[in-house]
């Protein structure tokens, strides 16, 4: 287990001398980027785009059904909340997904495509227990799952979906989690850390909501307000890790992205603007339109969430809001997490993908000049007015109109 304690070297009134310096630069900074951001035309289109974006995706929750119940007799009531269900994705799933995605097409003849947020490494659970560790272990999907997971040809549907252009993968994260808030409390002992490792003996790396403290990889909730991002070095670290595990895995470097938990600073962006990332994905903000920063880098938000699993969501709710979409200039862009794809635990699949697939048949047929879009294709369209279709480029009218207030 890990052992080494984090400490605090120095007199007390330099390191609080220190943290007013970060808090005040911090809040310099974020003003400058509100009234830069608040300048920035928003960019419009003139043609109906339908791009879904879905995170969680190589992250490992509750292993199966017999993890399930070592984790109810190691005293966990579980079932009080859906995420308690939340498991990983199987090739199967994977594959009723792109056969969905499959039967459908646009305007242009095209298939939608579903961008695909990958968790790079999941917890080592064969080795976190080991004397002596500093770090949790973590094992990168190039080598598998960890411990006694068992996802047959889940790899290779990742790269047939892909190869099909159903699925495109995008970055999410080294981890999910804040390692250093677990380090943290893995080493002062008590009941946080005594969880987690009840949770490890079941090769359950965490349960979100049962502990909120972990955070999302680039912020530490238990942190000052002012000190709750890790570091622009830390987060540098993080992301070349990860991207060049994407890189190993999908040969090709990511150029979309999307934080865990949507927490991002400009040190996250600046990370993965420097390994090649192009578009910033983030969560919803009152359907704000994309827009293009200072370094070129695509800012996308999410319009419309479908997320049938979590939330009650109804056909009709969901063409309502693409319409809201379309009639201001601006893509769907759905939110639909992997948790709705899932059938390990609960079956959740079979609603989403009939709730998907009525949702499909009723923009093709409300909106005839539909275009389903990926990442790349809107950052393309945002730039150069047009992308690649399946056959030659396709051309979108693209306006700048006002400012963000």
């Amino acid at each position: 287990m890990i052992s080494q304690r984090i400490t605090v070297c120095g007199p007390a009134n330099d390191v609080a001398a220190q943290g007013r310096t970060e808090m005040i630069t911090r809040l310099r900074n974020a003003l400058w980027r509100a009234k830069k951001s608040s300048t920035r035309p928003a960019i419009r289109f003139d043609r109906p785009l339908v791009l879904f974006q879905s995170d969680d995706w190589g992250r490992a929750g509750v292993r199966d059904r017999e993890g399930w119940e070592e984790l109810r007799a190691a005293g966990l009531n579980l079932g009080e909340n859906l995420y308690d269900f939340y498991s990983l994705e199987t090739a199967e799933d994977l594959h009723a997904l792109g056969e969905i995605l499959g039967k459908h097409r646009d305007s242009t003849g095209r298939k939608p495509s579903m961008v695909m947020n990958f968790i790079m490494a999941n917890v080592d659970f064969d080795r976190c227990f080991e004397p002596g560790q500093k770090q949790i272990p973590l094992r990168p999907l190039t080598e598998g799952l960890p411990g006694s997971w068992f996802r047959p040809q889940l790899l290779e549907a990742y790269q047939q979906g892909i190869c099909e252009r159903l699925f495109y993968p995008a970055l999410h994260g080294l981890t999910h989690f804040c390692e250093r808030t677990v380090v943290r409390e893995l080493n002062a002992g008590g009941e946080r850390s005594q969880l987690v490792q009840k949770m490890w003996r079941a090769q359950t790396p965490y349960i979100h909501w049962r502990m909120p403290w972990i955070g999302y990889e680039y912020w530490d909730p238990e942190m000052r307000y002012a000190r709750r991002f890790l570091s622009a070095d830390d987060q540098r670290a993080a992301i070349k890790r990860a991207a060049g595990i994407f890189r190993e895995l999908f040969a090709s470097g990511p150029f979309s992205a999307c934080a865990p938990g949507y927490r991002a600073n400009a040190d996250s962006r600046m990370s993965w603007f420097e390994n090649g990332v192009r578009v910033a994905q983030n969560g919803p903000a009152e359907r704000r339109g994309p827009y293009l920063d200072e370094n070129g880098m695509l800012f996308t938000f999410r319009t419309v969430e479908m997320e049938p699993t979590l939330e009650r969501c109804d056909l009709e709710r969901l063409v309502s809001q693409a319409e809201v979409c379309f009639a201001g200039g601006l893509p769907a862009v759905i939110s639909v997490h992997a948790i709705n794809f899932h059938s390990t635990i609960q079956d959740f699949r079979t609603p989403t993908l009939k709730l998907m697939d009525e949702f499909l048949t009723a923009l093709e047929k409300k909106w005839p000049d539909l275009l389903y879009v990926d990442d790349a294709d809107l950052f393309s369209l945002a730039t150069e007015g047009s992308y690649a279709g399946e056959n030659g480029r396709v051309k979108v009218g693209v306006t700048t109109v006002g400012a963000y207030t």
